[in-house]
């Protein structure tokens, strides 16, 4: 991750001047942003400071999560802890983030909450609990987040099983099967809900898991009086599969198709921040023809999923028509990522040090043809969808929020854009030579379904001018860095001396040995913010993989917004989110 640390010099001299012994170390660290140990009682304290007290304040808690130490090797440098609490602040005004630390037992690790502080930090405290078992003061709950209610144990810390192999073989009884019906109910007081308004009782809804307009298996459980929402609770888990624990058992090769699944219809967007990490780590520099072809790939799949939100969009309004002519555009642009990926919708074509191969002949007049043919096409979807008084009646005004709602929610992307804010990580923080390309960034106004639907159909337009311009200017060079530990090595040197095979036996075999460290990769995806933590033990795996997702981040916003909606307002409302259930339980 490549960023200037001196915006945030003053903030650390600010801290220890404010804070004193509670800033307990500054830890060394290649990530281009201060790392501090703090004191745990301190921790909300430091975290209102940054938030509302300096100038320029840290307003959006990108991320928090636990680290279990209990099997690590290299800290040096770094207080005695059992289990690390970690969270992650970006200051747009500056832009410059910051990382601080919390050192916790190892057998029974607490922490004090800073959901007071930072709103969006409550599921992220709970899942904290759920994978590590951290307990927080000043909660009044430690309902699990995606494991059952029924989990015994807390699958990410290392003691924990990683394989199903590891356990006796599972039996479904009836006895079993009826406790986890039973342990699924939910009650309004039970979540601390109300039961009634007014003396009048609501009726309480389950909307999903298994519902169209959830958009994958996602409940919302719902209190209504009559069509009026007077509460809305979230309930995500469905989906879990455990994506961060399977990273420490592959090879740091090997887990590149693991992050295509993380969202699903992002092809290669979740392989790139996991391997600017690696590749900081390993100090490798990507060649040029390297980065212009993950940067034409991304903006290819921005595209991708962007139609498919514009579709169904519109379909859950009411129109059938878009969805179905713009599958039809998908299937073009499907068949130029076949012909150089040779895969459609899970790729894994990004490569430590570069991509797998180079690009095919006639790429060009494949590329060309996609870009001749799409933007009339969004023109006349702009007179079907955007300029249609039913879409209109069903968006404007509807779901709006605004900057600081949408920052105090850590929400990314198009969402945040949507309300006026011009943040773009591609922008931002340039990374993969963004900073060679022209492209605009689009932002609403409102903050409502409509803008953040024109926002996403902008970014079309945009993505095609970015793509254009790496089909003009793309270079000559190599498509892999050379570099010992790029993986897998280039087989020309492979073929050349035994040295280098043994090398690249050894690397295929056993996996690249990543020296130890720790690594962070930013990537503005169609959603949001992706962001990659890694921690390398010096070793050909992973020893801890943090993934941060936009969707996760986008979805807990809604028992803020949906008061006082229909439920026909919350399935679009819902829709204009863009959330894919994978990238939210991961």
């Amino acid at each position: 991750m490549s960023l200037d640390a001196a915006p945030a010099t003053d903030v650390v001299a600010s801290l220890k001047a404010r804070f004193g012994p509670a800033i307990v170390a500054e830890q060394a660290t290649d990530e281009g942003f201060p790392v501090l140990w703090i004191d745990g009682q301190a921790s909300p304290a430091i975290h209102r400071f940054l938030r509302h007290e300096i100038a320029q304040p840290y307003g959006l808690m990108t991320d928090l999560w636990a680290i279990d130490e209990t099997t690590r090797q290299h800290r040096a440098g770094q207080p005695p802890s059992g289990v690390t609490l970690c969270s992650h602040l970006t200051s747009f005004g500056r832009n410059a983030d910051i990382r601080l630390k919390v050192a916790c037992d190892a057998i029974t690790p607490r922490a004090w909450s800073i959901a007071s502080v930072y709103a969006n930090a409550d599921w992220y405290e709970r899942e904290a609990f759920d994978m590590f078992g951290v307990t927080f003061e000043g909660r009044d709950s430690h309902r699990r987040i995606l494991m059952p209610p029924t989990w015994e144990g807390h699958p990410l810390r290392k003691s924990h099983y990683a394989r199903a192999t590891e356990r006796e073989p599972f039996r479904m009884t009836d006895a079993y099967f009826e406790a986890e019906e039973r342990a699924q109910v939910s009650t309004p007081e039970e979540l601390g809900l109300p039961a009634s308004r007014d003396g009048e009782e609501l009726m309480v809804l389950n909307f999903g898991p298994h519902h169209p307009s959830t958009h994958g298996v996602f409940r919302i459980l719902l209190g209504l009086a009559g069509e009026e929402l007077v509460w809305a609770w979230p309930d995500i888990g469905y989906h879990h599969r455990g994506a961060e624990k399977m990273a420490e058992r592959q090879t740091w090769h090997s887990y590149i198709p693991y992050t295509d699944r993380i969202d699903y219809l992002g092809g290669v967007m979740s392989e790139l921040p996991y391997l600017m990490a690696v590749e900081n780590l390993c100090g490798i520099t990507v060649p040029d023809r390297a980065q212009i072809i993950r940067v034409m790939l991304a903006e290819f799949y921005r595209i991708m999923n962007h139609l498919l939100f514009y579709g169904t969009m519109a379909q859950d309004v009411g129109q059938m028509s878009p969805v179905f002519y713009m599958f039809t555009d998908r299937e073009k642009a499907y068949s130029v990522i076949q012909a150089i990926t040779g895969a459609r919708m899970h790729p894994a074509f990004f490569r430590i040090g570069g991509v797998a191969m180079d690009l095919p002949n006639g790429w060009d007049r494949l590329v060309r043809d996609f870009l001749d043919w799409l933007p009339a096409r969004l023109d006349d979807y702009e007179g079907m969808v955007l300029r249609s008084e039913l879409f209109k009646v069903r968006t404007v005004g509807v779901g709006a929020y605004d900057t600081d709602t949408a920052l105090t929610w850590g929400t990314t992307g198009p969402g945040l854009r949507a309300t006026g804010c011009d943040w773009d990580w591609r922008k931002a923080r340039p990374y993969s030579g963004y900073d060679n390309f022209e492209f605009d960034v689009p932002v609403g106004s409102r903050g409502d379904i409509y803008d953040r639907t024109v926002v996403r159909v902008e970014e079309m337009r945009q993505s095609l001018r970015i793509i254009r311009q790496c089909l003009d200017n793309m270079p000559a060079g190599p498509f892999k860095a050379d570099h010992p530990l790029t993986t897998p090595p280039m087989r020309d040197k492979m073929q050349h001396d035994i040295e280098t095979l043994i090398q690249h036996f050894l690397s295929v075999s056993q996996g690249t040995v990543v020296p130890a460290g720790e690594a962070t990769g930013q990537v503005e995806t169609h959603r949001g913010l992706a962001q990659y933590a890694l921690i390398s033990d010096g070793g050909t795996r992973s020893y801890r993989t943090r993934i941060r997702t936009p969707s996760f981040a986008h979805l807990q916003m809604i028992p803020t917004i949906a008061p006082g909606m229909t439920v026909a307002d919350l399935v679009v409302h819902i829709a204009s989110l863009d959330f894919v259930m994978s990238d939210v339980d991961r």
